[in-house]
């Protein structure tokens, strides 16, 4: 007996407009890379860039999003494409990685950036804190639909699917993984957010993304052990190998920023000799 199971009966799919097959998971991805917009430029313009062409920027970062998630999931599932290549373009049948749209979003920010004249670790900064709301708000899709659902539990907390069209096990009782995801970034945005301008202003560029990329991938490495997707080395699954990515990118860089910094700053003007 679980007393606090919660038992989702939703239709995960809502309609089709021709050939596109409007979902829960498609209408909240939708909204979470809108709100991760609307905070990203915002925090950039009280940074100081000019978020004019800020249209460009999320488009640059939304297609390179697209085209990593789409190629990480191609690369995890191969097997599925193999002998009908056709396929890896049909991005309507589902299949995308959120770690490969979080690095090709990153790609993107940067082709912007450059074109643009921008700093990218400015941006870096802004987009760690879009990111959070972003997942935020795209999971709910996730717990909508049943897709990345955890593995079964027996603790007094779970979630049984039992819509027919669910992509979770009917019948089981399973940890809310992507639930749990939900708290990481909501949690990291709440600790962050309200100290955003103050840390901005002791960091270097870069460094504060970079925390708020590095604290998501630590807590998705250890919540990625209740999913229930094969390993794909080492006995870890790709969502871990990228977290770690994740991580080590963040322990490499904010050091290297940190140091940058340091060895940009003028020296201190000697002491005047007094006689």
């Amino acid at each position: 007996m679980i007393p606090l199971k919660i038992i989702i009966d939703l239709e995960p799919n809502l309609f089709k407009v021709g050939p596109f097959l409007i979902t829960w998971h498609g209408v909240f991805a939708v909204l979470g890379i809108l709100a991760g917009a609307r905070l990203g430029l915002w925090l950039l313009g009280k940074d100081g860039i000019d978020v004019s062409r800020g249209a460009d920027g999320v488009a640059w970062m939304v297609v390179v999003g697209l085209i990593g998630a789409r190629l990480l999931y191609v690369w995890e599932n191969f097997k599925l494409f193999s002998g009908q290549l056709g396929r890896i373009f049909l991005i309507t049948e589902g299949g995308i990685s959120q770690w490969g749209g979080l690095f090709g979003a990153m790609v993107g920010a940067y082709i912007w950036a450059r074109r643009n004249a921008y700093s990218y670790w400015k941006i870096i900064d802004a987009g760690g804190a879009a990111t959070m709301i972003g997942l935020a708000i795209g999971r709910v899709g996730d717990v909508i639909n049943g897709e990345h659902h955890g593995t079964p539990t027996t603790l007094p907390w779970g979630v049984e699917y039992v819509n027919a069209d669910t992509l979770g096990q009917p019948g089981l009782v399973v940890h809310p993984e992507v639930a749990y995801e939900m708290v990481l970034t909501l949690a990291i945005l709440g600790a962050l957010l309200p100290f955003h301008q103050r840390l901005k202003a002791r960091l270097p560029a870069g460094v504060l993304g970079l925390i708020y990329l590095g604290l998501y991938g630590a807590g998705r490495f250890f919540l990625s052990y209740l999913r229930t997707d094969p390993a794909v080395f080492v006995g870890l699954r790709q969502a871990q190998l990228a977290s770690l990515l994740m991580v080590v990118i963040a322990v490499v860089a904010v050091p290297v920023l940190i140091r940058r910094a340091r060895a940009a700053r003028p020296p201190a003007p000697e002491p005047a000799e007094t006689f």
